[in-house]
Parts: C-alpha cells; structure tokens; sequence
C-alpha cells in the first residue's frame, strides 16, 4: 500500500519544488494533498487518513509546530511528521522531537534527505504495521477464546462486556452454524484439502458480510479437525441491506457455497434478545444437528420451525417409546421392529399433530445419544449428535416415515455395540492391516466401513482421533513411506515404483513425494547412494 504524504507550506514554489523533487511514485508514495499553513492541514487531517506529514515550521495562522503539537494532543492523525526549517535552531528540534516528530530538514531540501527520509518512514511503516496485524491476531485470538465461553455459557461479565464492545449487536441474536453437507464424501478428503474447503466458504461468507465479516469465525473452540464455521447474526444485518431475516438467510447460504463443489447447509439456532444468553441460541443449533436427520431435507433449517410445541396439549408416547429405547439398547432387532410399530400406531389412533410428533422424536433422540454417552464417556454429545446428523440411510425409505426409523434404530443398536467393544481398537487395526496390504488399490474409508459394518462418519472421527489425520492423508504417506524404500533398495524407474505404489500419475506422484519428504524422489535415491 502507498505511503500517503502531505505537503505543508506557505510557498507555492516550494510545495511545487517539493512535488518535482523526486519521483513520489516510484518510492511508492502519493501526495495526497498539499497546504498552505497548520489550520488547512489541521482540518484536512480532521477527516482524512494521512501517512507522512512535511511541514514548514514558520507559517501563517499555524506553524509547523503548532500543527504538529496539536494534532498530537488532539490524537487526531498519529502520521509520521517532518518539519522543514531555515533556522538551524536546538529549541525548535527539541520541541519537535518532544512531540514525536520523526526528521527535523534544514532547507534547502536536498534530494537524498528526502529519499534518506521515505526509507525511514517505510521501513518504520513496515514494523508498525507488522506489529498491528500482530495485535489484531492476538486480540482476535483473545476475542474468539471469550467468545467460545459465551457460546457454553460459561462467561463471566468482563467477557460478556467484551464481547459487546468487540462485536456489537442491534436487535434479535441468532448463533447459525455453516456447514458442508455430505459427510460420507468429506470424509475421503484429505486434512488439506477439507481446510481448504472450509476456508474458501469462510471467504465466500466474509466477503458477503462486507464489514460484518468478523461476525463469521471457524475453529471458535480451537478444534482444528472441524471444518464448520459460526455465524453470529443480529437483525441490523438483513435490515440495512433492506431484506426480511429469511431473504437474508438464503442469500448467505448462496454466498456461503459459491465454487464450493459441494452442498451448505445452515442450522439456525433460535433467537436470543441480547449476545450475553447466545449460549441458548448456540445449544439449539446443536440440537438441530440431531433432529436433521428426522426431517424433510433443508437448505436452512431454522429451530423455532423444527422444534415447536404445542402449549395446549403435549403428548408424548414415553411408555411406547422406552420399549423401542430399550430394544436399541439390547439390539434385540425384532423388538426394535415391533416398537417402531406399536409407536406409530399409538400417534395414529391419538391423531397426534405434527408438532407433537416432533416432541416425541426429540425426546428418542436425547435417550439415544445419553444411551451412547453411558457405554463410552470419551465420546461427547456433539460427535454423537454428528453420528446422527450425518447417518446416511439408503435410498428407497423417506424421512421421517415408519420405515425410517426402524433402520435408524437397527443402525443404532449396531453403534452401540461399536462402542461397547471398544470398535475404535479393532476397527483400526483391520484398517492399518488392510493399507499394509492393500495401499496400492484404490481403497477409500467408505469401502472399508461397509466391509467392516461401520458408519463411515463414526470411522472417519476415531480415525482422525488415534491418528491425528485423516484417512486419506495416512494412506498417502504410508504410499511415498513405501516408495522411498522402493528408490534405496532396487533400481526401478521412478514411473514404475509410482505404479507399485498406487499412483498412475507419475507427475502426481513427485509432487506428493517432495510434499512428504522435501526433495524429488531422484533426489532421495542420490542421497541414499552417497
């Protein structure tokens, strides 16, 4: 960016002397106004941005030094000022030093003391503007930590206070996830290429929010495998774009999922009147990861429409309902099968609305995920929310339906038995052999869970757990771990050992191996040799 000058001086041939002086382009720097005393320059500094002031210091209405001592003490322009004089003076260079003044010029000005000048500024510049976005990082840093105990409700009200002065709100508060759909296909993606993708669609959301952008944040709880972003929306964002909270919404979503190659989808917690209670709005977008799966599919899905009550006369089905919740429990599949029944005829023969059949839903699915939280306390509630959230049921049984929730509540009974085995041991160590044996095929960890009767989304979360990285990022270095063995021991073509190792691309395969070993696989075998 341009170093922004100005120009102040009661000469008119010494501004323009000044301006011909040097060429202010190529030291890349822009005279963006020229004055003729201190009151001229005082007011243009009053609205405008300048980075670089040179002012005489004997002028009409307001010297130099004047000028340079009030708008320090007014903290109206923090530019870097040099004062031009006649007078080879200590007092005036005292006083000018004193308020922070960065060069005291004798006149006539000379070419390289100009030049000598710029170099300075720009290089002082250059510190102090590293040194902000240092501070902006660490204070965004700080502002997201606050933020994350906010959303757990856990703040206290010199965070709450923070929060409010840092990112301020106007009307209704909604917290609003923003995320990727598809998570059988996220899961073959590699570490790199998922924060890749997550932080184009943070870019797309930033760049339609304009200076509301830092109202969208991804990894709020410090938690890099997750490729979510949170939105914090308040009701002066669709208002002063002169659109209602729905419009707003969609053309979010739009934005959210432009050249993403794939899917959003945005669950909208309900709205809060004030950011100090956004955990209540934060909890309920969780809770609408959980009840996705139970409804018609959605772009946005927004809580106060999937989870409403009916205040006159709420019916719940608790004794149907733990029956089915203690046949998943015991997998016993044919009573499983008879509960699903038992509870729909029930809702039936009641007439039950469809708000009360919400209810009923929302209550099996908290039993569900306590069920799961009791036979393995390191899984949290929200991976098993996602378990939920990202079951994918095959074709040919409508949401929501009867049939639908018997193959859900199989499907789960099988989860629990994952868990109580420990599957996350057993599973992985099926995986690690089938790579050792099989890395040169094309396997994916969606094959691999139904070989082995695993939910791909559950496989791919204690994968990443023992790991540290997806599946796809462990299979390509066992790969080039293979390959480098292959370039020391035997003296095949590099195109070859690409081959043996599961790369068709021989092109494709260098660049994966100097990204894991630093240098080209010729290179590797040289090395090796000497």
């Amino acid at each position: 960016m341009k170093i922004r000058v100005m120009l102040v001086d009661d000469e008119p041939f010494i501004l323009q002397g000044l301006s011909m002086l040097i060429d202010w382009e190529k030291v890349n720097c822009e005279i963006v106004k020229t004055a003729a005393n201190g009151k001229e320059a005082y007011e243009y500094l009053k609205e405008n941005r300048v980075d670089l002031i040179l002012a005489d210091i004997e002028m009409p209405e307001m010297t130099g030094l004047e000028l340079l001592e009030k708008i320090r003490e007014e903290k109206i322009s923090d530019a870097y000022f040099a004062i031009l004089s006649g007078y080879n003076d200590f007092s005036y260079a005292q006083r000018a030093i004193h308020s922070s003044c960065i060069e005291y010029i004798l006149k006539p000005v000379s070419r390289d003391s100009l030049i000598a000048l710029i170099r300075k500024v720009t290089k002082k510049k250059e510190l102090t503007d590293q040194e902000e976005q240092k501070r902006k990082k660490l204070q965004r840093i700080y502002l997201i930590r606050n933020l994350a105990s906010l959303l757990h409700g856990k703040a206290e009200e010199g965070i709450v206070s923070y929060v409010k002065e840092n990112l301020p709100f106007s009307g209704g508060v909604r917290f609003v996830q923003v995320l990727m759909d598809g998570m059988q296909d996220l899961e073959e993606l590699s570490d790199a290429e998922l924060s890749a993708l997550r932080n184009h669609m943070l870019s797309n959301c930033r760049s339609f929010l304009g200076v509301d952008g830092d109202y969208c944040v991804a990894d709020i709880f410090g938690n890099e495998e997750d490729y979510e972003i949170s939105f914090l929306y308040c009701s002066r964002m669709a208002e002063k774009r002169a659109m209602t909270p729905e419009v707003f919404m969609k053309a979010f979503l739009s934005a959210a999922g432009r050249d993403l190659g794939m899917p959003v989808t945005l669950l909208v917690g309900k709205e809060v009147e004030d950011i100090s209670r956004i955990s209540n709005s934060y909890s309920s977008a969780c809770v609408l990861k959980s009840f996705k799966g139970f409804r018609p599919e959605k772009s946005i899905y927004y809580y106060e429409e999937e989870v409403q009550t009916n205040q006159n006369k709420v019916v719940l089905c608790k004794q149907s309902l733990d029956r089915l919740i203690q046949a998943v429990e015991q997998n016993d599949r044919g009573e499983i099968n008879h509960s699903v029944d038992d509870l729909y005829q029930e809702m039936e023969r009641m007439g039950l609305s469809a708000d009360t059949v919400s209810i009923n839903t929302n209550y099996l699915l908290f039993q569900l995920i306590h069920l799961a939280v009791e036979r393995d306390e390191t899984v949290d509630q929200e991976e098993i929310m996602l378990y939920i959230s990202d079951h994918v049921f095959e074709s040919g049984f409508s949401r929501g339906s009867r049939a639908h929730l018997r193959r859900f509540a199989c499907e789960y009974a099988e989860y629990l038995i994952q868990l109580r085995k420990n599957v996350s041991k057993g599973v992985l160590l099926d995986v690690e052999r089938e790579v050792r044996e099989h890395f040169a095929e094309n396997i994916t960890l969606k094959d691999l869970s139904r070989k082995y009767f695993v939910n791909s989304s559950y496989l791919g979360q204690i994968f990443r757990k023992k790991y540290g990285q997806s599946f796809k990022d462990y299979l390509c270095s066992f790969r080039i771990n293979e390959a480098a063995q292959m370039l020391v021991k035997t003296d095949k073509k590099i195109s070859m050992i690409a081959e043996e190792v599961g790369y068709h691309d021989t092109d494709y395969f260098i660049s994966k191996f100097i990204e894991q070993k630093g240098c080209t696989p010729s290179r590797y075998r040289k090395n090796a040799e000497s």
